[in-house]
C-alpha cells in the first residue's frame, strides 16, 4: 500500500511457531510434505482375448450340425469337416486369445485325416494346445447366424456340448441365434455363420 512501510520483522512466525528443522522435514511422510505419490498401474493382464469367425454356404443333403448337435433340416454347411461353424468360430477364438494360430493352421483342409470329422474333435485339440501353453479358459460367448430353423430349441445342448469338449461348466459358455432378417447370404438362407468371443487366462 502506497506510502506504508513494512516491517519485515512483523513477516516472520510467531513465537509460538517455529520453523521445521531438516532432520524434522526429513523424517516426515511425503504425503505431510506435499510430495504426491503417483501409481502407475501396470499393462500387463493375465487375461487374454479373442474373437473368431466361421462362414460356410448351405446345400442340400448336408447334415447341419452346431456345437456337436444334429439339428434335423433339409440343408447343410459345405465343408471338410462337419462344418460345424460354431465349433470352427469358437476355435479361432481361443487359438487367437492364446496367439497360436487360426483353424486353418491346425486342421487343414487338405489333411484325410479331419475329412468328416466332429468339430467335436477340433474344441478338444484347442483346449489342450492352450493347457500346454500354460492358459485356461474362463468364458465362451457366440452367436450364429441362420434364416431357418430356428435355433432355440437346441441351444441349451449345444452349450452343453461345447462345455464339455473345452471341460468347463455350462454356465461358462454362451450360445445365441439371430436371423439374417432376410439380408445377405445368411439372410436368404444361402449360407450359415457364427462369431465367437473368448476370455482365456493364464494359468497361476
Amino acid at each position: 500500500m502506497s506510502g506504508m512501510a513494512i516491517n519485515e520483522g512483523s513477516m516472520s512466525p510467531s513465537r509460538g511457531t517455529r520453523k521445521r528443522s531438516d532432520k524434522d522435514t526429513s523424517s516426515a511422510p511425503r504425503a505431510a510434505r506435499g510430495v504426491a505419490k503417483w501409481v502407475i498401474p501396470s499393462l500387463y493382464s493375465p487375461c487374454r482375448v479373442g474373437i473368431g469367425n466361421d462362414l460356410h454356404r448351405l446345400a442340400d443333403g448336408r447334415k447341419l450340425i452346431l456345437g456337436g448337435v444334429r439339428i434335423p433340416f433339409d440343408k447343410g454347411p459345405v465343408g471338410h469337416s462337419d462344418s460345424d461353424v460354431l465349433a470352427h468360430a469358437i476355435c479361432d477364438a481361443l487359438l487367437g486369445a492364446a496367439r497360436l494360430g487360426d483353424i486353418g493352421r491346425h486342421f487343414p483342409n487338405t489333411s484325410p485325416q479331419w475329412k468328416n470329422s466332429s468339430s467335436l474333435l477340433f474344441l478338444r485339440h484347442v483346449r489342450e494346445l492352450l493347457e500346454a501353453a500354460g492358459y485356461r479358459i474362463v468364458n465362451i460367448d457366440a452367436t450364429v447366424g441362420l434364416e431357418r430353423p430356428k435355433l432355440a430349441p437346441y441351444i441349451l445342448p449345444m452349450e452343453r456340448k461345447v462345455a464339455a469338449a473345452l471341460a468347463l461348466k455350462p454356465d461358462q459358455v454362451s450360445v445365441k441365434a439371430k436371423s439374417g432378417e432376410g439380408l445377405d447370404a445368411v439372410g436368404r438362407g444361402e449360407a450359415i455363420r457364427a462369431d465367437a468371443v473368448a476370455l482365456i487366462q493364464i494359468c497361476s
